[in-house]
């Protein structure tokens, strides 16, 4: 497994991890890391001009969403509740779109 295919597993499993812990607490409404999901996901497009590049279904029905920016690199990871409050899990630098093909069927990664 090449060492980016290696991070990135990493990500998608700490991400998960997160939405299932956010989704076990009571979030604050009005807690600096958890707001309304238009204002959040408006939030990502004015300051970082970061757009929706992936999204799936996470534990008890949250939404987990990657966000990025392909000409600053940043990337942030939110999941939203059933609720509609949305929280930022992971932020950072370098983000770079990859669309890798899956090995042939009895090889290994």
């Amino acid at each position: 497994m090449t060492r980016t295919q290696l991070g990135l597993s990493f990500g998608f499993a700490v991400a998960l991890f997160a939405a299932h812990n956010v989704n076990a607490q009571t979030v604050p409404q009005g807690g600096a890391q958890c707001g309304d999901r238009e204002k959040v996901v408006s939030h990502l497009v004015a300051t970082y001009g970061e757009t929706r590049q992936g999204m799936g279904i996470a534990a008890n029905n949250t939404v987990m969403e990657v966000f990025a920016s392909s000409s600053t690199g940043t990337w942030t990871i939110t999941v939203t509740l059933p609720t509609g409050v949305t929280c930022l899990v992971a932020s950072g630098q370098g983000y770079e779109a990859l669309a890798e093909t899956l090995p042939a069927k009895g090889e290994d990664a």
